[in-house]
């Protein structure tokens, strides 16, 4: 797929959608086209790209002719009616949503990690769940170089995760607390301002929740480690944008933290901000907008003999979706 590459985005007007146009534009893809699909209501609407203005058009079966890659970021109702047409079509879907991201025969791909699985495809390359991609993108290398064993891991999810209605929703509840109203909610079954929430998607018979079981499952096929154990609690917390995640992770080697800074710094997509001595470590306030993830609070965990804790924090719209999406387009583009 070398040379100028005819593109679709499937959602251009969600927050995931606007984000991959930005990133198109920011890292100068090769486009030798650009087509934004959203629903009936957002058709006609323009979007500045790149200093042109360009029209939304109604998503419907049969637009997707003459395009070379489809991104989707419209829900996983919407990507197992449309994906196939857009395949049909001729085109390499990279989707966003959970619709595909377990089936065996297509990928799910974080580039910095395993790239080389894109050109596995059928027709469609997953994107895999924003806080598994910001967990992984520090322990990979970390698997690396000791060999993991096991995660135990506790995400802080930024409302932007559940779409611009939360954002909304946060802000007003902010408001309203302060002004001493009674607070309202639509999104959160909770209220999530000054307060923080431990469920996020829907619970499973086990007692985890479905975003839970991602960490696990969606990390054993990215790393190809088929045996690797996760305990995951997600939680989601009053904070606009960027998500954070706690991780003690048990390894098969002897660890050393000089080593795993060692490791982290030599890998592409991530950053140590660790000082302690000067308060320095990772957090969404600062992290949000930015490209990497960064790591803090490394240290041996003192319950796991081989064991490591820290901290990561990622743009959950960026590396955590869009970023990630257009990384993979990247890596088609160059064919390896």
């Amino acid at each position: 797929m070398a040379g100028d590459v005819r593109v679709g985005i499937v959602g251009a007007t969600g927050a995931v959608g606007m984000e991959m146009l930005r990133v198109l534009e920011a890292r100068r893809y090769r486009l030798g086209a650009i087509r934004l699909f959203a629903s009936a209501r957002s058709a006609g609407r323009r979007v500045k790209f790149a200093g042109e203005e360009l029209v939304i058009e109604e998503l419907k079966k049969g637009v997707f002719q003459g395009l070379d890659i489809v991104l989707f970021s419209a829900g996983g109702g919407t990507s197992p009616e449309y994906a196939p047409d857009a395949v049909a079509a001729g085109a390499v879907v990279i989707d966003n949503s959970s619709a595909f991201r377990m089936k065996d025969d297509v990928p799910l791909v974080v580039p910095e990690i395993n790239a080389g699985d894109c050109f596995g495809h059928r027709g469609i390359i997953a994107n895999p769940n924003c806080s598994t991609i910001i967990t992984l993108m520090a322990l990979a290398p970390l698997h690396r170089t000791f060999g993991l064993r096991r995660v135990i891991a506790s995400t802080y999810q930024a409302v932007s995760g559940s779409g611009a209605m939360a954002i909304e929703e946060l802000k007003r509840q902010v408001g309203q607390v302060s002004s001493g109203e009674a607070v309202t909610r639509e999104v959160y079954p909770h209220q999530i301002a000054f307060n923080v929430i431990p469920h996020v998607d829907q619970f499973l018979e086990s007692g985890y929740t479905k975003e839970e079981m991602k960490m696990e499952n969606e990390g054993r096929k990215i790393l190809h480690h088929p045996s690797l154990r996760v305990s995951c609690t997600c939680v989601r917390v009053p904070v606009y944008r960027a998500h954070s995640i706690s991780v003690v992770a048990e390894f098969e080697k002897a660890v050393d933290v000089a080593g795993a800074r060692a490791a982290i710094d030599a890998f592409s997509g991530v950053e140590m901000k660790d000082d302690p001595a000067t308060l320095t470590y990772p957090m969404p306030l600062d992290i949000a907008g930015m490209d990497d993830c960064f790591v803090g609070r490394l240290r041996r965990d003192c319950a796991f003999e081989n064991g490591l804790s820290f901290w990561v924090v990622g743009d959950q719209l960026l590396k955590g979706a869009a970023l990630n999406a257009v990384q993979i387009a990247e890596v088609l583009q160059r064919g390896r």
